[in-house]
C-alpha cells in the first residue's frame, strides 16, 4: 500500500506545476471524450485541485462552501457547466474549442506527456526498491 501513497504524492507533487496540471486535466478530459467515463474525469479534477491548494482553499477562492465542491468532485452531484467551468477559471483554466483534426495531434502530444510521467514513476519507484533493499 505504500507504493500506491508514494504514486499518488509524487502525482500531486507533479500537478503543482500548473503546465503539468494542464496536460493532466487535459488528457483526463480527452479520455472522457473518448468513453464517456466522468468518475475518471472527476477523480483528474479532484487530484489537480488537491496539488492546487486542496479542496477548502479551492472553495474559499470560488466563494462555495466545501461541501459542494465535494460532491461534486466525488461524483455525487453531476457539476452544472457553470460550475466546470467556474473550477477550471480558479485553477487557472479555460476551455476551448478544437476542431477534432487538431485534438488528435495534441492527443498523440499529451500521451507522450503522459508516458513520460509513467517512466518518471517508474524510475522513483526502481530508486525506492534499490534503497529498501540496502
Amino acid at each position: 500500500m505504500r507504493e500506491m501513497g508514494d504514486w499518488h504524492e509524487y502525482l500531486i507533487e507533479r500537478l503543482t506545476n500548473p503546465e503539468k496540471a494542464r496536460s493532466y486535466l487535459n488528457v483526463s478530459l480527452e479520455e472522457y471524450q473518448v468513453d464517456g467515463d466522468l468518475p475518471f474525469f472527476l477523480i483528474g479534477l479532484r487530484n489537480v485541485v488537491e496539488a492546487q491548494g486542496g479542496v477548502p482553499t479551492l472553495a474559499k477562492r470560488m466563494g462555495i462552501i466545501p461541501e459542494e465542491l465535494s460532491e461534486i468532485l466525488s461524483g455525487e452531484v453531476a457539476p452544472r457547466f457553470d460550475m466546470f467551468t467556474s473550477i477550471l477559471t480558479t485553477l487557472g483554466y479555460q476551455l476551448s474549442i478544437v476542431p477534432l483534426a487538431q485534438m488528435d495531434s495534441t492527443d498523440e502530444a499529451l500521451t507522450e506527456i503522459g508516458d513520460a510521467l509513467f517512466v518518471e514513476h517508474d524510475k522513483m519507484e526502481a530508486v525506492d526498491v534499490e534503497a529498501k533493499s540496502r
